[in-house]
């Protein structure tokens, strides 16, 4: 048996592992790598394995950082099945086209530029009818029951309490007379998430695959989130700002909704809350909502319990869906005090963009993050504290107050995930960690170490390793090492270029008619001479990509 990683490799996004045996290869998972310029051209890199060959893909959830390739597997020659929850078969049902829009509108927009320039068109990653024709791969499953996939080959979908369909999966591999059981967590929830239900809690497994997204960091309790979330945006209110909520339209917005539901019942306090207009613009957060509402069988007890008293929770009376684009430019052209729930929950496109673009400008306005936010993204350089940040182009100063609440996030903290390490009757031999920051990996497997005695392995881009029939682990030597040093080389050199491009663009911004009216001659002199030496640099630099292009 071989366990490969081919994405969430000390890092968070691209979930893709595969695991075969002599007779058959199972893909779990296959997400988008999200973030920066350079992370998001991964994307572009030929799978480590041929699709064709795969037989099963097991999703875990219906994030696009777990789902996100798929369509481009299919088109790469994948047939298989994809095996997931019904309700995570609903979600993909409406991410992925929306998924393959971004695609295509992301291709058109690039390519009216190289049409111009005269350089060569480019194919989305992948289309609309890739994306609808994948989904006829789907088939929903149901949890806790077990599924022979062949003679050697059992699995089991566990609720995993991230998002709702959200599942770890548990795969039994028989071989030789032996079988051995691995787990492999996808992304874990918390206790008492709103909506949805606990993490299951495991007995035993021998090697556990698990994320490790806050593997070092702990949350703040999700009632004092809910109580500072309405104190920042009574605050803004009372300032007659606006508040812009960036949330990821599957599972963060819901439960927004869901906090803001509850203050119905809630007869003095936040009475601001209650009289101005809470605006859901997103129609992939309108859909997946929907989606939420037929699969009412898998919520929590509490919100089962807000259903039978007769109280829809993902619903109140000032919570207003728009979905056309007309109703989304409306909301800015009135300049009233409202909240507004837009995606992406990154900021990295839809809706929310525009939101920013004309709110964050003015300083009695407040941008409440309540999710995770991945490095290069906007978000995280609104978190980090930008003073000016690039929106379509246009330069936009951060006036606006900027407030992060964690307590909010899907996934587990470092209790959680200790917690769920201990619930163990049987520990793991092995841990592999992956989805997560290389700074919160670390973290979590020197505890592991120290707390549980257990061995972890941080896995590199495209490292395989052997599993005997006495559960012996051998990495499979050089496998990693061409992939790992292109993976390195290629995101060093785009980050180097996407960060050139924006210097430059900062400096001819500053060199304006008045700047250099305050320059003496001398100075003047100096400049020119160092923009002709970084000129000549920046000319040799493009004969050598144009030379390697044309090769």
């Amino acid at each position: 048996m071989k366990l490969s990683f081919y994405g969430a490799c000390q890092t968070v996004t691209g979930s893709n592992y595969l695991l075969e045996t002599n007779k058959i290869k199972l893909l779990i998972d296959c997400g988008l790598f999200q973030g920066s310029k350079a992370i998001k051209a991964m994307n572009y890199n030929e799978f480590g394995y041929r699709p064709e060959e795969i037989d099963y893909l097991l999703l875990t959830h219906a994030h696009i950082d777990h789902s996100g390739r798929i369509p481009l597997l299919y088109k790469k020659g994948f047939t298989g099945s994809v095996l997931c929850t019904k309700a995570t078969k609903g979600l993909c049902e409406i991410m992925l086209p929306d998924s393959a829009h971004i695609q295509e509108s992301n291709a058109e927009y690039k390519n009216r530029k190289r049409k111009r320039a005269g350089e060569a068109l480019l194919e989305p990653l992948y289309t609309m009818d890739d994306a609808v024709s994948c989904l006829n791969s789907f088939q929903g499953v149901q949890y806790n029951t077990v599924i022979e996939l062949s003679d050697e080959i059992k699995v089991r979908y566990r609720d995993a309490g991230h998002i709702l369909g959200s599942a770890c999966i548990e795969v039994w591999v028989t071989e030789n007379d032996k079988t051995t059981k691995i787990i492999f967590s996808g992304d874990l929830g918390k206790k008492n998430t709103p909506i949805i239900k606990d993490p299951f809690q495991f007995e035993e497994t021998d090697f556990l695959i698990m994320e490790s997204t806050y593997g070092n960091k702990f949350h703040e309790f999700h009632e004092n989130s809910t109580e500072k979330m309405f104190y920042e945006i009574e605050q803004t209110l009372k300032n007659k700002g606006t508040v812009i909520i960036p949330s990821f339209a599957v599972g963060r917005t819901q439960e927004m909704i869901y906090a803001f539901n509850k203050i119905e019942s809630i007869k003095e306090k936040w009475n601001a809350i209650k009289k101005v207009p809470v605006y859901v613009d997103s129609p992939l957060a309108i859909s997946a909502t929907e989606v939420f509402k037929q699969n009412m069988d898998s919520f929590d007890d509490e919100a089962k319990k807000y259903i039978l008293e007769g109280d829809n929770p993902l619903e109140f009376d000032n919570l207003i869906y728009t979905r056309t684009t007309d109703e989304s430019k409306e909301i800015n052209f009135n300049d009233s005090s409202k909240i507004i729930i837009s995606s992406s929950g990154m900021c990295d496109a839809g809706r929310i963009k525009h939101h920013l673009k004309h709110n964050l400008w003015k300083e009695n306005n407040t941008v409440l993050f309540v999710g995770y936010q991945a490095e290069g993204t906007l978000g995280r350089l609104l978190v980090d504290g930008a003073k000016q940040v690039k929106i379509f182009g246009e330069t936009i100063d951060v006036r606006a107050k900027i407030v992060m609440i964690d307590g909010f996030s899907g996934h587990g903290d470092r209790t959680d995930l200790d917690q769920f390490i201990e619930s163990f009757k049987k520990k793991p031999e092995k841990i592999f960690l992956v989805h997560g920051e290389i700074d919160q990996i670390n973290g979590f497997s020197q505890r592991i170490d120290e707390k549980f005695k257990i061995q972890t392995i941080i896995p590199e881009l495209g490292q395989e390793f052997s599993i005997g029939s006495e559960n012996q682990l051998n990495k499979v030597v050089g496998t990693e090492g061409k992939i790992r040093i292109n993976h390195d080389a290629r995101i060093t050199l785009m980050n180097y270029a996407s960060k050139l491009k924006d210097k430059m663009h900062d400096m001819s911004e500053i060199v304006s008619y008045d700047i250099i009216n305050k320059l003496d001659d001398d100075s003047i002199k100096k400049i020119i001479s160092q923009y002709k030496k970084i000129d000549n640099e920046v000319d040799d630099l493009v004969k050598i990509l144009e030379r390697t292009s044309n090769e």
